[in-house]
Order: structure tokens, then C-alpha cells, then sequence
């Protein structure tokens, strides 16, 4: 039995909770600093990256949130939770939790008014996983040790790097819950080896 934690500061938390729940999965809502202790792997939600950056200093959660990344606890950021991961941010002098080597910008997509759905080719996870885009990233770009899962018109819209995904759009709002089956075998096989 694994436990996936899901940073419940701000965003689609309930979805996220649905989209991992299976029989060798505990899923715990993340509140409190002392339940990092407890999990073995994260998804930081979608919602506004700058709210959630101060949501997290303000509760004591950046500095334990580095800790987790540097033991290589596996992290899943959808949307902002991308953003969070990035060590570069354009137009923005600092990043984040910077964990990932890639380059995001913001609203690439544009405004809430140009949201949209797409199917993606996605290497290791299926051909045709949906994806919703709402007020969405896109990665600029990635260093040589990311891998690039996905791209839509040429933007790189999903990426790992060893214990850590990120992507740009919101999976948690689909029935096709493929890409959190991918995490939750990456915490399994992080979990086996740590």
C-alpha cells in the first residue's frame, strides 16, 4: 500500500483524490506540514501559482516541500502545480519550488475565455489521453535530463524528470485517469527502492 498525498491549499483537490483512488492506494488530503512525513508522493493541484506560493509560505510548507524533493519523493504538478516545479519562470525574476530544470510561461494558452480540450500522444501513458487546458502553461523549454511525454502545436505540454511530472493542463477533470495511474506505478516503483 502506497500513500499519494494531494496539496489541499487551493485547486482541484477532490479530483485529484478520485482520479488516484485504487485499492493499493491511500490518498491523503494535505493540510498540515507533518503529514509530508507520511506520504510517498505529492500532486500539487492546478489553480493560481502566485495564490499557492503564498498559501505555502504562509503555512510553513516551502522549505519541508523542498525537503521532500530533495529526498526524491515523487511530485505530480498539473497547471500551477507545473509552475511550482520550475526552476525558470518567464517574466518572473524567481521561481518557485524550482525542482524541475524546464522554463514555463504563463497563460500561454490565454485567458479563462480560450480554455479548451485536446487529445494528446503521450509517450509511456496512451495516444489519446484527454487533456483539458485551462489558463495553461506551456514548458519553453527543458533541460537535458527531462523528458518530454508531450506536446500540442509544438509546445511541450508534459515532462518528467526522474521523480517528478508536471504537465500543463488538468487531467484530475477527465474520466481518463491514465496519467495518474503513471504516477502512482512511478511512487510504487520509487517506494520499492527507497
Amino acid at each position: 500500500m502506497i500513500n499519494i498525498g494531494v496539496l489541499a491549499l487551493q485547486g482541484a483537490v477532490r479530483e485529484h483524490v478520485k482520479a488516484l483512488q485504487a485499492p493499493d492506494v491511500q490518498v491523503t488530503v494535505v493540510k498540515k506540514v507533518e503529514q509530508l512525513h507520511d506520504i510517498d508522493g505529492l500532486v500539487f493541484p492546478g489553480g493560481e501559482s502566485t495564490t499557492m506560493r503564498r498559501l505555502i509560505n504562509l503555512y510553513g510548507f516551502y522549505e519541508p516541500l523542498k525537503a521532500f524533493a530533495e529526498k526524491n519523493r515523487p511530485i505530480f504538478g498539473t497547471c500551477a502545480g507545473a509552475i511550482l516545479m520550475a526552476n525558470e519562470i518567464v517574466g518572473q525574476m524567481e521561481p518557485h519550488l524550482s525542482v524541475m530544470d524546464m522554463t514555463v510561461e504563463r497563460n500561454a494558452f490565454g485567458r479563462q475565455r480560450e480554455s479548451f480540450e485536446a487529445n494528446l500522444a503521450m509517450d509511456q501513458i496512451g495516444e489519446d489521453v484527454e487533456a483539458v487546458f485551462i489558463r495553461a502553461p506551456i514548458i519553453n523549454k527543458v533541460g537535458p535530463s527531462v523528458n518530454v511525454l508531450a506536446s500540442y502545436d509544438g509546445d511541450i505540454v508534459a515532462a518528467q524528470q526522474g521523480p517528478f511530472l508536471a504537465c500543463s493542463f488538468h487531467p484530475e477533470l477527465t474520466d481518463d485517469h491514465r496519467m495518474h495511474q503513471f504516477f502512482v506505478k512511478m511512487v510504487r516503483e520509487q517506494a520499492i527502492h527507497a
